[in-house]
């Protein structure tokens, strides 16, 4: 059995990308690629994956939360998550690097929500790989389950280069195409006959 036709007997999305389509009405989520840290009866939780914020930066973040470091090695973004918690910090990252704390989502990715992450990273001790976002996409029990059969998610099996890539224009272009879609046959008016 693939993981798509687990999915489709009712499996659960954890480690997947959610692609947002045009028809998701939502503009917080326009044209978004989430990756799925948890799906389960109870819920699901997500990262935006391909928006930056605006309003600070990582060295910023560091001093506002008062993490001494002598230099910062790795200057990484800060992106957006998500809407729901938007002062909490997540970090998505591969899983060479683990803490009690993380939480392994797959083999290949963990998701640490720690000082001491912000802390390795910037002292270039880190893992391999990461994302840093503030906030997350959250769903209440049956919510996202709905909104996939409303046409308004695809979902697609992640791999690394599109969750961590620095090319965030193109990445909802990029899991589209994965999907098997070309994406300028998608338009708002997508899905309705």
């Amino acid at each position: 059995m693939t993981l798509d036709e687990h999915q489709d007997d009712g499996g659960y999305l954890t480690g997947q990308l959610l692609i947002a389509m045009p028809t998701m009405g939502d503009p917080r989520f326009e044209r978004t690629v989430i990756y799925m840290c948890a799906h389960s009866a109870e819920g699901a939780m997500g990262l935006v994956v391909n928006k930056l914020a605006d309003e600070i930066d990582f060295p910023g973040l560091l001093e506002q939360l008062e993490i001494e470091t002598e230099t910062i090695v790795n200057p990484i973004r800060v992106h957006v998550g998500g809407p729901v918690e938007t002062g909490r910090g997540f970090v998505l990252h591969t899983t060479d690097y683990r803490q009690e704390s993380t939480l392994v989502v797959t083999e290949e990715v963990g998701l640490t929500a720690t000082v001491d992450i912000l802390r390795a990273i910037a002292e270039g001790g880190g893992p391999r790989r990461c994302l840093l976002a503030l906030g997350y996409a959250g769903w209440s029990p049956g919510q996202l389950d709905s909104e996939i059969q409303a046409n308004g998610w695809l979902h697609v099996p992640a791999d690394l280069p599109l969750v961590f890539d620095d090319d965030l224009h193109e990445k909802w272009t990029r899991a589209v195409r994965k999907v098997g879609i070309d994406p300028s046959f998608l338009s708002s008016d997508a899905g309705h006959a």
